[in-house]
């Protein structure tokens, strides 16, 4: 390795922290080595970290990150590990203000993306979270809807997403209005019991307090101190897109989130979410997030999947170019 300068070591308190931070047979620092170019020798709880400056002080910052989630959590996952690698030089959030505290977890942004989009949630009356699958864009516009119900910041959660399928072939499904359109909401549903234990759900769901529906459900609605979420806004229409964006009372909060590079609406339609950035980008009051592939949380499979399939997007694109 060029440029190393002298080892730098960490000495950390408590031992079986730091053992839980090392990982089984030291898994999380092999990772640590492997995605940062450093060496890491750990001796019981002392770490002596080898490499550039640069990158033994990003270690360094990992590790110590690691050892604090530890002694929060009790654990630290591979997943835990590649947030404290992406979060590396980011203003440290000590005072938890980035942490989003509901009933069953609290949610810490895990990339620096991720970070933003909490500021955005927090301080626009309506936030467009942008990009793949696996970023956490609904899962966190949920979080913070939650939050600030139990904050008593706002009176409902009304969560909605388009049921593309809403024509002839989700009439061939069985049973009521209800069990037809519930698997379109099913990831919306998921997201309030990771939430929320599930009692409490029930109660809201019944009370009226916490509103699941398909986006033609809020037509001619006016949704005043509500937190008000439409996921997969890709497979909007624009017209639909307007008339869930007009729904907007006093008092209230929206999220739009969707992939704008995957859309099941029928060739020639224009999705509702690429008229709403082209119209709405730089409004007050509005905020657009925009995710990559580098904010993808999942397993890393899923982050090569998605690049993936962008590269074969712009080889396709490119080749259909003139």
């Amino acid at each position: 390795m060029t440029d190393a300068s002298a080892p730098v070591t960490r000495e950390y308190p408590d031992n079986a922290l730091a053992q839980v931070m090392f990982g089984p047979h030291n898994a999380n620092l092999d990772r640590i080595e492997s995605r940062l170019g450093v060496a890491l020798d750990a001796r019981g709880n002392t770490i002596s970290i080898s490499g550039t400056a640069e990158l033994a002080g990003e270690a360094a910052a990992v590790l110590d990150s690691l050892y604090d989630l530890a002694r929060r959590q009790g654990h630290v996952e591979t997943a835990d590990v590649d947030s404290a690698m992406r979060m590396v030089g980011q203003v440290p959030d000590t005072a938890g203000e980035l942490v989003i505290r509901t009933r069953k977890r609290h949610i810490a942004p895990r990339t620096p993306m991720q970070a933003d989009y909490i500021r955005a949630l927090d301080k626009s009356h309506l936030t467009f979270g942008l990009g793949p699958a696996g970023t956490g864009k609904t899962y966190m516009a949920v979080a913070k809807a939650v939050a600030m119900m139990i904050a008593g910041e706002v009176d409902r959660i009304i969560l909605s997403r388009p049921a593309v399928e809403a024509g002839e072939r989700l009439g061939f499904l069985p049973g009521d209005l209800k069990d037809k359109v519930d698997p379109y909401l099913r990831p919306l549903y998921d997201a309030l019991y990771d939430m929320l234990p599930g009692d409490q759900v029930a109660k809201k769901l019944l009370a009226g307090e916490i509103e699941v529906a398909p986006l033609a459900f809020m037509r001619g609605r006016t949704l005043a101190n509500s937190f008000i979420i439409l996921d997969e806004a890709q497979n909007t229409t624009t017209m639909q897109m307007k008339m869930f964006l007009t729904r907007m009372g006093e008092h209230s909060r929206m999220a739009v989130t969707g992939d704008p590079s995957q859309t099941d609406l029928p060739p020639g339609v224009r999705s509702g979410l690429a008229d709403a950035i082209d119209i709405l980008d730089g409004m007050e009051g509005v905020s657009f997030i925009r995710f990559t592939d580098r904010d993808v949380v999942r397993h890393d499979l899923v982050t090569r999947i998605v690049r993936a399939y962008d590269k074969a997007d712009r080889a396709r694109r490119d080749k259909a170019a003139p």
